[in-house]
C-alpha cells in the first residue's frame, strides 16, 4: 500500500469505546429438538411417511441453530416408520455450486452419513418439472425428484433483498434451495423486483409435482436461539409461513440506534447470511427491494468466517475492508452469488487497506464528521451475534437513556497487534 495513504491515515484517532448489552425478548425453546418430535408425532407429520419408502431430507446452508439435531430427529423419526431416509443438500448455488461443495457445508455444520445415521447424495443435476406463465422454467433436485418423499428442514426469517408475504423459509428453501443452481437461477432471472412473486409461485408448482409431505420450521430470538419449531403440512404451508414470518421479524436482532457514523463488523459469512451480513442489521440492501435498519454512514467488514470457505459474498456493500480478507477471499465462489442472484455489487471488493486499523481509520476520517473523536462508532461481532457489542464514547449518552441498554464496561481503547490487527 503506497506510504502516503498510511501517513494520512495514521493521525486519525479512533475514538474510546465502552462494552453495552443489548437487551431483546429471550423467550426460547429449552429442548427444540424434544418440541420437535412432538411435532413429528402429530397427524400430518411422519405418519404420511409409509414403510419402505425413500425419503429424502433436505438441508440448507445456513447456520441455523439446532440444525444437526433437527434433521437427525427427523432421520430418527423416518426409520421409526419403517421408511429409508437420505440427506440432500437444499442450497441453490452455494458450497462453490459442486456437489462435493455442497456436501461439504452440511459436514461443517454437523450433518454427514456418520452423524445423522443417513447417507448424504449430493448432485447438482436437475430436472426441469414445468414453466411459469411468463416462461421461467421450474427446476428439482434429480435426485430428491426420485424419492417417494420429501421433507424440507429451514428457518423462517426476512429476506435481506426483497419484501412479500413469503421472503425467506420453507418455500423458498422449495423454490430455491431445491432447485439448485439451475432453479436459483430461473427464479432470479427478472431480478428481484419479482421474487416475492416467483418464489411462492415455484415453491407452489413444485409441491404440486414432488411428493413433499411436509417442512420442519424454525424460528429464532435475537440470540440466534430456537424459539419455535412447527412441522407444516404441504397443503398449509404458505398460510403457516405467512404467520412465522411476522413470529421471525417481531423477534429480529438490531442495533439499537438510528444513526452510525462507523459500523465495524468483525466477520461476514455464507454461514452468518446469504448477504455475508444481514442487511436488515446493517441497513445496507443489494436491492431497493428491501429497507429498514440504521443509517450507516460507512461500514468496515474485517475478516471472513473460516465456515464460508472464501465466500465474501456481501463485502462489496461495505466501504471499506482489510488484505487479510481479501488474501482469504474465494473470487469464483463469491462471483457466482452475484452471477446466479443477477445482483453483483456485493461481491465486488470493497476499498481495502492492509490492516483493521487503517480500515478503521479510514472509515472514521471519510464519514462526514466535523470532529473525529464526536465518531458514533459501534462494533459487533457478526450480525447474528448483537447482544454484547461496544460502541463509541460519543454515544454513550444515548445508550444511558435506552431502557433495553445496560453499560458494562468503562471506556477503553482498542489495542492493535505488530501487524495492526484488533487484539
Amino acid at each position: 500500500m503506497s506510504e502516503i495513504i498510511r501517513r494520512m491515515l495514521q493521525p486519525i484517532p479512533i475514538p474510546p469505546v465502552v462494552r453495552i448489552r443489548q437487551r431483546f425478548d429471550a423467550s426460547k425453546l429449552e429442548d427444540p429438538v424434544g418440541v420437535l418430535r412432538a411435532e413429528l408425532a402429530n397427524p400430518g407429520a411422519i405418519d404420511r411417511i409409509r414403510p419402505g419408502q425413500r425419503v429424502a431430507v433436505c438441508v440448507g446452508s445456513r447456520g441455523v441453530a439446532n440444525i444437526a439435531g433437527m434433521t437427525r430427529a427427523v432421520v430418527d423419526a423416518v426409520k421409526v416408520a419403517g421408511a429409508a431416509p437420505f440427506i440432500v443438500p437444499c442450497m441453490g448455488s452455494h458450497g462453490g455450486a459442486t456437489a462435493e461443495g455442497q456436501a461439504e457445508v452440511l459436514k461443517h455444520l454437523g450433518i454427514d452419513e456418520q452423524t445423522m445415521g443417513a447417507p448424504v447424495e449430493s448432485s447438482m443435476e436437475v430436472v426441469e418439472l414445468d414453466r411459469l406463465p411468463n416462461g421461467l422454467p421450474v427446476y428439482a433436485d434429480k435426485i430428491a425428484s426420485g424419492a417417494d418423499a420429501i421433507i424440507v428442514i429451514n428457518r423462517v426469517k426476512p429476506h435481506t433483498a426483497f419484501r412479500g408475504n413469503i421472503e425467506s423459509g420453507i418455500m423458498k428453501m422449495i423454490a430455491i434451495g431445491l432447485g439448485k443452481q439451475k432453479g436459483a437461477e430461473a427464479c432470479h432471472q427478472l431480478g428481484f423486483k419479482y421474487m416475492a412473486e416467483f418464489v411462492p409461485e415455484m415453491a407452489q408448482v413444485m409441491m404440486k409435482k414432488l411428493p413433499i409431505v411436509f417442512g420442519v420450521a424454525a424460528v429464532e430470538n435475537a440470540y440466534d436461539e430456537t424459539c419455535h419449531v412447527e412441522v407444516l403440512p404441504a397443503e398449509l404451508v404458505y398460510e403457516r409461513e405467512v404467520e412465522l414470518l411476522r413470529m421471525a421479524k417481531a423477534r429480529m436482532p438490531r442495533l439499537l440506534f438510528d444513526q452510525i457514523d462507523v459500523l465495524v463488523i468483525d466477520y461476514i459469512g455464507k454461514n452468518i447470511s446469504g448477504d455475508g451480513m444481514d442487511p436488515n442489521v446493517t441497513g445496507r440492501y443489494p436491492t431497493p427491494y428491501a429497507s429498514g435498519g440504521p443509517d450507516v454512514n460507512k461500514m468496515v467488514v474485517l475478516d471472513v468466517t473460516k465456515e464460508s470457505k472464501g465466500n465474501a459474498n456481501g463485502v462489496g456493500t461495505a466501504d471499506f475492508t482489510t488484505r487479510r480478507l481479501a488474501d482469504k477471499m474465494d473470487f469464483t465462489a463469491t462471483y457466482l452469488n452475484g452471477l446466479t442472484s443477477t445482483v453483483c455489487a456485493p461481491t465486488k471488493l470493497a476499498t481495502t487497506l492492509e490492516s483493521d486499523e487503517l480500515a478503521i481509520k479510514a472509515a472514521v476520517k471519510t464519514c462526514n464528521v466535523l470532529e473525529f473523536h464526536t465518531c458514533r462508532l459501534v462494533r459487533i461481532r457478526d450480525t447474528l451475534h448483537l447482544g454484547e457489542i461496544e460502541i463509541s464514547v460519543p454515544l454513550l449518552e444515548e445508550a444511558r437513556k435506552h431502557p433495553d441498554i445496560d453499560i458494562v464496561s468503562e471506556p477503553y481503547h482498542w489495542t492493535f497487534d505488530s501487524e495492526g490487527n484488533v487484539i
